[in-house]
């Protein structure tokens, strides 16, 4: 077993607040030290904004959990300064392979062009995942950012109040309360947050089981994405392999609803399934098992007054597709930004209510796809078996029939369309990069355009003359003036047809607004509207 789940990596140390007379009152409480509030915590302490991260646990999450981590949250990640030791250490993927019981029906490459800085996906272990986060909060903490993560401290009981929330938390040495200004649940699929406050899920719950099987090999299959329907050593299932940093590989196997969930995880029912997947002649150690079913679900709202959910406290969604975590990660990336204007008050409270709208968005189009993944690989009736079937059978032969095929449509950044902070569009620039889209990376000389980026708004201007010191509402913008005229990737992506174009872009890399020449009110307009002032 990894030497990595018994280091604690924040033990439980008595904090001066435990003594206070009084609660301590701080700005920003984040409960739950996983990918997302750690994510979280640091985005806000790279604002200057101080937080405090609570986990009743010391160390990183037990087994690899998510693995699939895509190339948004990876631009993510490069923002929030972690972004190298990440890929450096995952294994990179574009491929990916689809099975019908011993045929390859066919393959696809989810990053089919070039002038990407990150690649479309890679698989690291969710322990690494973070620790490179905890590693990223000690060089904050070392240079002097306010954060700080306290080990071992369960958070009991919450109560919400019009200005502040509440909380009664336990630890080793016994209980204390703490307020503060705003609360962020990153606290899981389970929720105590959710669950402390009388809040639930809608959506669907599914009864299929599958069994995740990590183990530890060589073996020279291809660093590559496969999933079977219907495979010989699974018969009336569906299979999946991926590759982990370590040798390991992770193996789901659906298992069907009515089995026994204890006894399917013991090694004498894992190791023979594995053995007819990979081979009598095949070595391998198992290092983590799990037995999972899953929901395709959601709240009703992600904000409830001065708490705010994210990640799967907030929603969940099945595996196919790894849009669990990574829709965490951009919940987070939507949220902090906003939140830390409306703390310096450079906002009204009612931007976070766009936090809601777009990520509550952001989840139905998760649910949606993961949903249609899971009702084409469990088909629940006769009929939507045999149509699934020869729809696989179609793909073998026909390219019109790929892509109705389903085997978890990956994980791509929602675009918020029609969203509240979206200024109307120019006419003519390409659809791609159109307000309320992600901004696509680009090379600049030996550079990428992500990089260039502030960690506020920037106005990006394409072949088109602005002032080089910009403040317009009040905001001092980042301005990065480019040329197209010998980069054909950046014209394509940001001009189209047009000669010149300038880009109002959020602090979470969302487009805010566009035109096809310079206007200062009309950017000033847009930025007002962006952080809910008009």
């Amino acid at each position: 077993m990894n030497k990595i789940f018994e280091i604690p990596l924040y033990p439980y140390a008595r904090h001066p607040d435990q003594d206070a007379t009084h609660p301590v009152r701080h700005k920003v409480i984040i409960i739950g030290a996983g990918p997302v509030g750690l994510a979280a915590a640091i985005d806000l302490a790279q604002r200057d904004v101080p937080v405090v991260v609570l986990d009743d646990n010391d160390r990183v999450s037990f087994g690899s959990r998510a693995i699939c981590f895509a190339k948004r949250t990876l631009e993510i990640l490069d923002r929030l300064g972690c972004g190298e030791a990440a890929v450096e250490k995952g294994v990179t993927w574009n491929t990916g392979r689809v099975f019908f019981d011993e045929r390859e029906i066919y393959a696809f490459d989810l990053l089919p062009e070039d002038g990407h800085k990150r690649p479309a996906f890679i698989n690291l272990q969710q322990y690494y995942f973070e620790q490179f986060l905890f590693e990223r909060v000690q060089q904050l903490v070392d240079a002097g950012k306010p954060i700080e993560i306290r080990g071992r401290n369960r958070v009991e009981a919450i109560g919400a109040h019009p200005d502040h929330v509440r909380l009664e938390i336990e630890t080793p040495e016994g209980s204390y309360e703490l307020h503060s200004d705003w609360l962020i649940a990153c606290d899981g699929a389970g929720s105590p947050t959710r669950r402390m406050m009388g809040l639930d899920f809608v959506g669907r719950v599914f009864e299929d089981n599958f069994l995740i099987a990590d183990v530890v090999m060589k073996a020279d299959f291809p660093t590559e994405r496969w999933f079977w329907f219907d495979p010989p050593f699974n018969r009336g299932q569906s299979a999946l392999l991926h590759r982990q940093p370590d040798n390991v590989w992770r193996i789901d196997l659906q298992l069907g609803c009515d089995i026994d969930r204890e006894a399917e995880k013991r090694p004498e029912r894992v190791i023979p399934r594995l053995k007819e997947m990979l081979g009598e002649e095949v070595e391998f150690e198992l290092e983590w098992v799990s037995i999972y079913t899953f929901q395709c679900r959601r709240m009703e709202r992600f904000r409830h007054g001065r708490v705010i959910f994210a990640g799967d406290a907030a929603h969940q969604v099945s595996p196919f597709g790894a849009r669990g975590a990574n829709s965490g990660l951009q919940d987070v990336d939507n949220l902090c930004w906003k939140l830390a204007m409306v703390l310096e008050g450079q906002a009204p409270e009612r931007l976070l209510d766009s936090y809601d709208w777009e990520r509550v968005c952001g989840a139905d189009e998760n649910i949606l796809n993961s949903t249609r993944s899971t009702d084409f690989i469990t088909p629940k009736s006769d009929i939507s078996k045999v149509f699934r079937n020869a729809v696989l059978d179609l793909a073998a032969r026909h390219e019109f029939a790929r892509p109705l095929v389903n085997s978890g449509r990956l994980s791509v950044p929602c675009v918020y369309d029609e969203g509240p902070l979206n200024t109307e569009d120019a006419t003519g620039l390409p659809a791609r990069t159109r307000p309320g889209a992600p901004v696509v990376d680009a090379p600049l000389g030996e550079g990428w355009l992500l990089d260039a980026l502030g960690q506020g708004f920037t106005l990006l201007a394409v072949d088109v003359s602005i002032p080089e010191d910009l403040t317009l509402a009040g905001f001092a913008l980042t301005t990065l003036s480019v040329s197209a005229e010998d980069n054909p990737t950046l014209r394509a992506r940001y001009l189209g047809d047009a000669q010149k174009a300038i880009y109002l872009i959020r602090p979470d890399q969302h487009v805010a607004a566009r035109w096809t020449d310079y206007d200062a009110e009309a950017v000033t307009a847009a930025l007002t509207h962006a952080i809910a002032k008009a």
